[in-house]
Protein backbone atom coordinates (compact mmCIF):
# COMPACT_ATOMS: atom_id res chain seq x y z
CA UNK A 1 0.00 0.00 0.00
CA UNK A 2 1.46 3.28 -0.64
CA UNK A 3 0.51 7.03 -0.50
CA UNK A 4 -1.34 7.62 -3.87
CA UNK A 5 -3.35 4.79 -3.17
CA UNK A 6 -4.45 5.57 0.41
CA UNK A 7 -5.05 9.32 -1.31
CA UNK A 8 -7.56 7.44 -3.55
CA UNK A 9 -9.45 6.08 -0.91
CA UNK A 10 -9.63 8.86 0.99
CA UNK A 11 -11.80 11.03 -1.97
CA UNK A 12 -13.23 8.13 -3.07
CA UNK A 13 -15.10 7.87 0.41
CA UNK A 14 -15.37 11.12 0.33
CA UNK A 15 -12.91 12.06 3.30
CA UNK A 16 -13.49 8.44 5.09
CA UNK A 17 -16.78 8.85 5.22
CA UNK A 18 -18.42 7.46 2.57
CA UNK A 19 -18.64 4.38 0.41
CA UNK A 20 -15.96 2.70 2.37
CA UNK A 21 -17.26 -0.88 1.71
CA UNK A 22 -17.67 -0.31 -1.79
CA UNK A 23 -14.06 1.49 -2.04
CA UNK A 24 -11.55 -1.69 -0.55
CA UNK A 25 -7.22 -1.29 -0.71
CA UNK A 26 -6.57 -4.79 -2.40
CA UNK A 27 -2.73 -6.04 -1.59
CA UNK A 28 -0.22 -6.80 -3.73
CA UNK A 29 1.51 -9.98 -3.55
CA UNK A 30 4.87 -10.17 -1.24
CA UNK A 31 3.83 -6.46 -0.22
CA UNK A 32 5.78 -5.78 3.11
CA UNK A 33 3.89 -3.11 3.95
CA UNK A 34 0.48 -4.49 3.61
CA UNK A 35 1.65 -7.13 5.82
CA UNK A 36 3.06 -4.81 8.74
CA UNK A 37 -0.61 -3.01 8.18
CA UNK A 38 -2.67 -5.79 8.88
CA UNK A 39 -0.35 -7.04 11.95
CA UNK A 40 -1.23 -3.31 13.38
CA UNK A 41 -4.83 -3.64 12.64
CA UNK A 42 -5.31 -0.01 11.45
CA UNK A 43 -4.33 2.27 9.06
CA UNK A 44 -3.82 6.14 9.17
CA UNK A 45 -4.90 8.32 6.46
CA UNK A 46 -4.48 12.34 7.18
CA UNK A 47 -5.42 15.27 4.97
CA UNK A 48 -6.12 18.97 6.15
CA UNK A 49 -4.34 17.97 9.78
CA UNK A 50 -7.33 15.79 10.63
CA UNK A 51 -6.36 12.22 10.94
CA UNK A 52 -8.37 9.10 10.49
CA UNK A 53 -8.19 5.42 11.99
CA UNK A 54 -9.26 2.47 9.98
CA UNK A 55 -9.76 -0.42 10.95
CA UNK A 56 -7.30 -2.88 8.64
CA UNK A 57 -9.66 -5.91 8.23
CA UNK A 58 -12.81 -3.82 6.96
CA UNK A 59 -11.55 -2.14 4.17
CA UNK A 60 -7.44 -4.60 3.71
CA UNK A 61 -8.56 -7.67 1.11
CA UNK A 62 -5.65 -9.93 0.24
CA UNK A 63 -4.66 -10.01 -2.96
CA UNK A 64 -6.09 -10.51 -6.41
CA UNK A 65 -6.12 -14.12 -6.84
CA UNK A 66 -7.07 -14.65 -3.03
CA UNK A 67 -9.49 -12.23 -3.26
CA UNK A 68 -11.25 -14.24 -6.71
CA UNK A 69 -10.83 -17.75 -4.51
CA UNK A 70 -12.59 -15.86 -1.74
CA UNK A 71 -15.46 -14.83 -4.08
CA UNK A 72 -15.07 -11.33 -4.24
CA UNK A 73 -13.15 -9.27 -7.26
CA UNK A 74 -13.38 -5.50 -7.33
CA UNK A 75 -14.90 -3.77 -10.46
CA UNK A 76 -12.51 -2.04 -10.95
CA UNK A 77 -8.63 -1.99 -9.62
CA UNK A 78 -6.38 1.12 -9.36
CA UNK A 79 -3.11 0.36 -9.27
CA UNK A 80 -0.71 2.36 -7.63
CA UNK A 81 2.68 -0.03 -7.12
CA UNK A 82 5.98 0.87 -8.45
CA UNK A 83 6.33 1.10 -12.10
CA UNK A 84 8.99 -2.02 -12.08
CA UNK A 85 6.03 -4.09 -10.32
CA UNK A 86 3.57 -3.35 -13.23
CA UNK A 87 4.96 -6.52 -15.06
CA UNK A 88 4.42 -8.76 -12.34
CA UNK A 89 0.75 -7.43 -11.62
CA UNK A 90 0.03 -8.18 -15.13
CA UNK A 91 0.86 -11.79 -14.15
CA UNK A 92 -1.37 -12.11 -11.95
CA UNK A 93 -4.41 -10.52 -14.20
CA UNK A 94 -3.74 -13.04 -16.48
CA UNK A 95 -3.28 -16.26 -13.80
CA UNK A 96 -6.65 -14.39 -12.44
CA UNK A 97 -8.33 -14.89 -15.99
CA UNK A 98 -6.98 -18.79 -15.79
CA UNK A 99 -8.76 -19.70 -12.23
CA UNK A 100 -12.08 -17.96 -13.35
CA UNK A 101 -12.31 -19.56 -16.85
CA UNK A 102 -11.63 -22.52 -15.01
CA UNK A 103 -14.20 -21.88 -12.57
CA UNK A 104 -16.75 -21.45 -15.43
CA UNK A 105 -16.79 -20.44 -18.90
CA UNK A 106 -14.92 -17.87 -21.25
CA UNK A 107 -17.65 -15.14 -21.33
CA UNK A 108 -17.91 -15.35 -17.66
CA UNK A 109 -14.83 -15.26 -17.04
CA UNK A 110 -13.96 -12.27 -18.79
CA UNK A 111 -16.96 -10.46 -18.02
CA UNK A 112 -15.76 -11.03 -14.38
CA UNK A 113 -12.27 -9.55 -14.87
CA UNK A 114 -12.00 -6.25 -13.45
CA UNK A 115 -11.05 -3.00 -15.10
CA UNK A 116 -7.01 -2.04 -14.42
CA UNK A 117 -6.23 1.43 -14.49
CA UNK A 118 -2.92 2.17 -14.43
CA UNK A 119 -1.62 4.81 -12.09
CA UNK A 120 2.07 4.39 -11.51
CA UNK A 121 3.98 7.35 -13.12
CA UNK A 122 5.80 6.86 -16.24
CA UNK A 123 5.93 6.32 -19.76
CA UNK A 124 4.68 2.19 -20.01
CA UNK A 125 1.43 1.76 -21.57
CA UNK A 126 2.69 0.22 -24.63
CA UNK A 127 5.00 -1.94 -23.00
CA UNK A 128 2.53 -3.35 -20.47
CA UNK A 129 -0.24 -3.84 -23.10
CA UNK A 130 1.98 -5.94 -25.15
CA UNK A 131 3.61 -7.77 -22.32
CA UNK A 132 -0.22 -8.76 -21.53
CA UNK A 133 -1.01 -9.95 -24.51
CA UNK A 134 2.17 -12.10 -24.72
CA UNK A 135 1.05 -13.75 -21.34
CA UNK A 136 -2.28 -14.53 -22.92
CA UNK A 137 -0.54 -16.05 -25.64
CA UNK A 138 1.62 -18.09 -23.60
CA UNK A 139 -1.41 -19.50 -21.67
CA UNK A 140 -3.11 -20.59 -24.97
CA UNK A 141 -0.08 -22.41 -25.68
CA UNK A 142 0.18 -24.29 -22.67
CA UNK A 143 -3.44 -24.98 -22.90
CA UNK A 144 -4.75 -23.06 -19.88
CA UNK A 145 -7.33 -20.63 -22.01
CA UNK A 146 -8.60 -21.17 -25.17
CA UNK A 147 -8.26 -19.39 -28.08
CA UNK A 148 -9.12 -15.65 -27.62
CA UNK A 149 -7.85 -13.99 -30.75
CA UNK A 150 -11.71 -15.33 -32.36
CA UNK A 151 -13.60 -13.24 -29.93
CA UNK A 152 -12.44 -12.04 -26.39
CA UNK A 153 -9.04 -10.44 -26.84
CA UNK A 154 -10.30 -7.52 -27.64
CA UNK A 155 -12.59 -7.10 -24.64
CA UNK A 156 -10.03 -8.49 -22.35
CA UNK A 157 -7.05 -5.73 -23.59
CA UNK A 158 -9.93 -3.26 -23.47
CA UNK A 159 -10.41 -3.41 -19.81
CA UNK A 160 -6.74 -2.19 -19.38
CA UNK A 161 -6.41 1.40 -19.37
CA UNK A 162 -3.93 4.30 -18.12
CA UNK A 163 -5.13 6.80 -15.21
CA UNK A 164 -2.47 9.35 -15.54
CA UNK A 165 -2.59 11.22 -12.59
CA UNK A 166 -2.23 14.34 -10.82
CA UNK A 167 -3.40 13.57 -7.42
CA UNK A 168 -0.65 14.15 -4.58
CA UNK A 169 -0.41 12.46 -1.45
CA UNK A 170 2.72 11.32 0.24
CA UNK A 171 3.58 8.90 3.31
CA UNK A 172 5.81 9.57 6.73
CA UNK A 173 7.18 7.10 8.51
CA UNK A 174 7.40 3.15 7.10
CA UNK A 175 5.54 -0.10 8.26
CA UNK A 176 2.90 0.05 11.04
CA UNK A 177 3.75 2.96 11.99
CA UNK A 178 3.43 5.06 8.09
CA UNK A 179 0.43 7.54 7.86
CA UNK A 180 -0.54 8.76 4.69
CA UNK A 181 -1.20 12.30 3.38
CA UNK A 182 -3.98 12.81 1.00
CA UNK A 183 -3.12 15.67 -1.04
CA UNK A 184 -5.95 17.77 -2.55
CA UNK A 185 -8.49 16.02 -5.08
CA UNK A 186 -6.20 15.83 -8.46
CA UNK A 187 -7.86 14.91 -11.95
CA UNK A 188 -7.42 11.67 -13.01
CA UNK A 189 -6.94 11.19 -17.14
CA UNK A 190 -8.49 7.72 -18.34
CA UNK A 191 -6.85 6.97 -21.29
CA UNK A 192 -6.56 3.28 -23.46
CA UNK A 193 -8.66 1.06 -23.50
CA UNK A 194 -11.51 0.52 -25.38
CA UNK A 195 -14.14 3.10 -25.44
CA UNK A 196 -17.23 1.87 -23.88
CA UNK A 197 -15.08 0.29 -21.25
CA UNK A 198 -13.16 3.44 -20.42
CA UNK A 199 -17.07 5.39 -20.21
CA UNK A 200 -18.18 3.18 -17.91
CA UNK A 201 -15.12 3.23 -15.71
CA UNK A 202 -15.12 6.76 -15.69
CA UNK A 203 -19.11 6.47 -14.84
CA UNK A 204 -18.39 4.19 -11.68
CA UNK A 205 -15.30 5.97 -10.52
CA UNK A 206 -17.42 9.65 -10.41
CA UNK A 207 -20.17 8.04 -9.00
CA UNK A 208 -17.70 8.28 -6.03
CA UNK A 209 -16.99 11.52 -5.86
CA UNK A 210 -13.77 10.88 -7.55
CA UNK A 211 -12.28 13.38 -10.01
CA UNK A 212 -11.65 11.61 -12.96
CA UNK A 213 -11.86 12.45 -16.91
CA UNK A 214 -12.00 10.58 -20.17
CA UNK A 215 -9.04 10.81 -22.88
CA UNK A 216 -11.92 10.29 -25.82
CA UNK A 217 -9.64 10.33 -28.30
CA UNK A 218 -6.50 11.24 -27.18
CA UNK A 219 -3.80 8.11 -26.85
CA UNK A 220 -2.44 6.96 -23.61
CA UNK A 221 0.92 7.64 -24.84
CA UNK A 222 0.00 11.43 -25.35
CA UNK A 223 -1.27 11.66 -21.55
CA UNK A 224 1.55 9.87 -20.81
CA UNK A 225 4.02 12.54 -22.28
CA UNK A 226 2.15 15.15 -20.91
CA UNK A 227 2.35 13.79 -17.49
CA UNK A 228 6.58 13.36 -18.12
CA UNK A 229 6.94 16.48 -18.94
CA UNK A 230 5.76 17.61 -14.94
CA UNK A 231 7.30 14.91 -13.39
CA UNK A 232 10.59 15.66 -15.43
CA UNK A 233 10.65 19.25 -13.99
CA UNK A 234 9.41 18.44 -10.53
CA UNK A 235 11.02 14.84 -9.57
CA UNK A 236 14.64 14.84 -11.68
CA UNK A 237 15.34 18.58 -11.75
CA UNK A 238 13.99 18.83 -8.35
CA UNK A 239 17.05 16.51 -7.72
CA UNK A 240 19.68 17.92 -8.94
CA UNK A 241 18.44 21.26 -7.05
CA UNK A 242 18.23 19.06 -4.11
CA UNK A 243 21.27 17.92 -3.90
CA UNK A 244 23.89 20.91 -3.60
CA UNK A 245 27.90 21.09 -4.44
CA UNK A 246 28.94 19.37 -1.11
CA UNK A 247 26.27 16.28 -1.22
CA UNK A 248 23.92 17.87 1.36
CA UNK A 249 20.36 17.39 0.05
CA UNK A 250 17.50 19.15 1.19
CA UNK A 251 13.90 18.70 0.75
CA UNK A 252 12.07 20.82 -1.45
CA UNK A 253 9.07 22.10 -2.58
CA UNK A 254 7.97 22.11 -6.17
CA UNK A 255 7.56 25.88 -5.67
CA UNK A 256 11.37 25.98 -4.78
CA UNK A 257 12.26 23.70 -7.42
CA UNK A 258 10.85 25.70 -10.12
CA UNK A 259 12.71 29.04 -8.60
CA UNK A 260 16.11 27.39 -8.80
CA UNK A 261 15.49 26.40 -12.26
CA UNK A 262 16.04 28.93 -14.83
CA UNK A 263 13.46 29.18 -17.63
CA UNK A 264 16.27 27.71 -20.23
CA UNK A 265 16.98 24.76 -17.79
CA UNK A 266 12.89 24.24 -18.44
CA UNK A 267 12.55 24.72 -21.98
CA UNK A 268 15.69 22.67 -22.76
CA UNK A 269 13.83 19.74 -21.42
CA UNK A 270 10.41 20.45 -23.13
CA UNK A 271 11.76 20.77 -26.30
CA UNK A 272 13.66 17.52 -26.10
CA UNK A 273 10.71 15.66 -25.12
CA UNK A 274 8.36 17.91 -27.40
CA UNK A 275 10.34 15.79 -30.19
CA UNK A 276 10.41 12.60 -28.68
CA UNK A 277 6.49 13.09 -28.84
CA UNK A 278 6.57 13.72 -32.07
CA UNK A 279 8.47 11.42 -33.28
CA UNK A 280 6.08 8.59 -31.52
CA UNK A 281 3.17 10.69 -32.33
CA UNK A 282 2.08 11.37 -28.77
CA UNK A 283 2.38 15.22 -30.68
CA UNK A 284 0.75 16.50 -33.71
CA UNK A 285 3.09 18.12 -36.48
CA UNK A 286 0.86 21.60 -36.17
CA UNK A 287 1.44 21.82 -32.42
CA UNK A 288 3.50 24.53 -30.73
CA UNK A 289 6.41 23.80 -28.11
CA UNK A 290 5.33 27.15 -26.20
CA UNK A 291 2.02 26.45 -26.43
CA UNK A 292 2.67 22.76 -24.69
CA UNK A 293 5.42 24.56 -22.54
CA UNK A 294 2.93 27.21 -21.06
CA UNK A 295 0.25 25.04 -20.27
CA UNK A 296 2.30 22.26 -18.67
CA UNK A 297 3.68 24.71 -16.58
CA UNK A 298 0.20 25.96 -14.99
CA UNK A 299 -0.96 22.69 -13.94
CA UNK A 300 2.54 21.67 -12.67
CA UNK A 301 2.39 25.00 -10.47
CA UNK A 302 -0.89 24.11 -9.33
CA UNK A 303 0.69 21.39 -6.86
CA UNK A 304 3.75 24.19 -5.68
CA UNK A 305 3.19 23.26 -2.07
CA UNK A 306 3.59 19.89 -2.62
CA UNK A 307 7.39 17.47 -1.99
CA UNK A 308 7.57 15.47 -4.81
CA UNK A 309 7.81 11.75 -4.64
CA UNK A 310 10.94 10.86 -5.86
CA UNK A 311 12.55 13.55 -3.40
CA UNK A 312 10.92 12.42 -0.42
CA UNK A 313 11.55 8.71 -0.95
CA UNK A 314 15.37 9.72 -1.43
CA UNK A 315 14.71 11.66 2.28
CA UNK A 316 13.71 8.20 3.56
CA UNK A 317 16.05 6.20 2.23
CA UNK A 318 19.06 7.74 2.88
CA UNK A 319 17.73 7.87 6.55
CA UNK A 320 17.33 4.62 6.75
CA UNK A 321 20.75 4.19 5.32
CA UNK A 322 19.29 2.05 2.07
CA UNK A 323 20.10 4.47 -0.61
CA UNK A 324 21.72 3.74 -3.81
CA UNK A 325 23.13 6.28 -6.25
CA UNK A 326 20.42 4.81 -8.98
CA UNK A 327 17.35 6.40 -10.70
CA UNK A 328 14.54 6.00 -8.22
CA UNK A 329 11.46 3.36 -10.90
CA UNK A 330 9.58 6.25 -11.40
CA UNK A 331 12.36 8.14 -12.77
CA UNK A 332 13.57 4.69 -14.82
CA UNK A 333 10.57 4.14 -16.45
CA UNK A 334 10.81 7.96 -17.68
CA UNK A 335 14.10 8.12 -18.78
CA UNK A 336 14.64 4.51 -20.08
CA UNK A 337 11.63 4.84 -22.61
CA UNK A 338 12.89 8.08 -23.64
CA UNK A 339 16.19 7.17 -24.27
CA UNK A 340 14.95 4.31 -26.29
CA UNK A 341 12.61 5.81 -28.47
CA UNK A 342 14.84 9.03 -29.10
CA UNK A 343 17.61 6.75 -30.30
CA UNK A 344 15.54 4.74 -32.16
CA UNK A 345 13.88 7.93 -33.99
CA UNK A 346 17.63 9.22 -34.63
CA UNK A 347 17.45 11.93 -32.27
CA UNK A 348 20.63 11.70 -30.90
CA UNK A 349 20.80 14.93 -28.91
CA UNK A 350 17.42 14.22 -27.45
CA UNK A 351 19.21 10.62 -26.60
CA UNK A 352 22.41 11.82 -24.84
CA UNK A 353 20.19 14.94 -23.38
CA UNK A 354 18.90 12.28 -21.01
CA UNK A 355 21.37 10.18 -21.25
CA UNK A 356 23.23 13.21 -19.46
CA UNK A 357 20.66 13.62 -17.07
CA UNK A 358 20.71 10.52 -15.76
CA UNK A 359 24.21 10.35 -15.09
CA UNK A 360 24.35 13.25 -13.37
CA UNK A 361 21.09 12.34 -11.00
CA UNK A 362 23.06 9.47 -10.10
CA UNK A 363 26.44 11.47 -9.71
CA UNK A 364 24.82 13.63 -7.28
CA UNK A 365 22.76 10.70 -5.25
CA UNK A 366 26.49 9.31 -4.78
CA UNK A 367 27.52 12.86 -2.98
CA UNK A 368 24.54 12.58 -0.80
CA UNK A 369 24.98 9.14 0.37
CA UNK A 370 28.66 9.96 1.19
CA UNK A 371 27.85 13.69 2.52
CA UNK A 372 25.08 11.86 4.74
CA UNK A 373 27.48 9.09 5.90
CA UNK A 374 29.89 11.62 6.70
CA UNK A 375 27.57 13.78 9.12
CA UNK A 376 26.60 10.51 10.46
CA UNK A 377 29.83 9.17 11.00
CA UNK A 378 30.89 12.77 13.09
CA UNK A 379 27.79 12.91 15.06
Amino acid sequence: MGALGAAFYYHLTQGCTNNQDRVQFVNRRGSANSSALAQKGELTISSGGKFHSIQASTVCRPDLLACAAAGWLPDVLIVCTQPDQLLPMMGDYVKLLELLYAQSDLESAVGKLPFLVLSSNGIYHERVRRFLVELLEESMLYGRLPDLWSQSMGQIVGKLMRGVTIQTGHREGSGANAVFHAGPPGRTTLAGGDATHRRLCQQLLQSLGGWFENAETAPPIRVEFDKALVNLWSNLLGQLHAIDEHGTFRLLRIKEIYAKSSDRELRELSGHLFSIGRAVRAYRDDEDLDNLHNKTLQVALVSGDHYPSSLKWIDAQLQAGTLTPQLTPTEQWLIDPLTHYARTAGLEAAAQYFASLKQRIELGLASAIASYQRKTAES
